[in-house]
């Protein structure tokens, strides 16, 4: 990619929706990073809360304001699932509809990348059986138990599934997501 203009580089993404969970104690930079990543490769970028245009604390204290409610998302209108880690993954895997929304996602074989503690949400979803993935060293064992097939490595790329361990694989994370996203044969109109 770094052989591409400026120009080249924001119509990667040209007609891709990624969507963002977000909500209390997300880890910041696992949301924004890939944010401005997604934008800048000229996705658009739809971050989902609890609630719509609520104003939610990052881990390290920098807000993010969702766009729209979990409960008015559907898969059909968006190319990827975006999961960042944090401590908000251990609430949200326990709302039905958020698990519904990353099924949806799997079935669709469209991009679910979680990063961090991101890959709880996937686990409670039952989306990683026999999915090689990575996340943090603190849910290697929940990832193996989901019948994921762990490496730890920066970025695992497993078909439509990205994942990353922490905040110092965002480089390779997002690259991996723009990856899948560019070969996906779904594009938005």
């Amino acid at each position: 990619m770094s052989d591409l203009n400026a120009n080249e580089q924001r119509l990667l993404l040209k007609n891709h929706r990624i969507l963002s969970l977000v909500g209390d104690i997300y880890e910041d930079l696992e949301l924004w990073y890939p944010k401005l990543r997604m934008i800048e490769a000229g996705a658009e970028f739809v971050v989902a809360g609890p609630d719509a245009k609520t104003t939610y604390a990052g881990k390290n204290g920098y807000p993010c304001t969702s766009d729209v409610a979990l409960e008015t998302v559907s898969e059909s209108d968006f190319t990827g699932l975006l999961v960042p880690g944090g401590f908000m993954p251990d609430k949200l895997r326990r709302d039905p509809t958020v698990l519904d929304l990353v099924r949806a996602f799997d079935k669709s074989e469209k991009l679910i990348a979680a990063i961090c503690h991101g890959g709880w949400i996937p686990i409670s979803a039952g989306v990683y059986r026999d999915v090689r993935v990575t996340g943090s060293p603190g849910i290697k064992d929940d990832l193996i138990n989901a019948g994921g097939i762990y490496e730890d490595t920066s970025v695992v790329i497993d078909r439509h599934h990205v994942s990353s361990r922490r905040p110092d694989d965002l480089p390779d994370f997002c690259a991996g997501m723009i990856q899948v996203l560019s070969q996906q044969n779904i594009t938005m109109p």
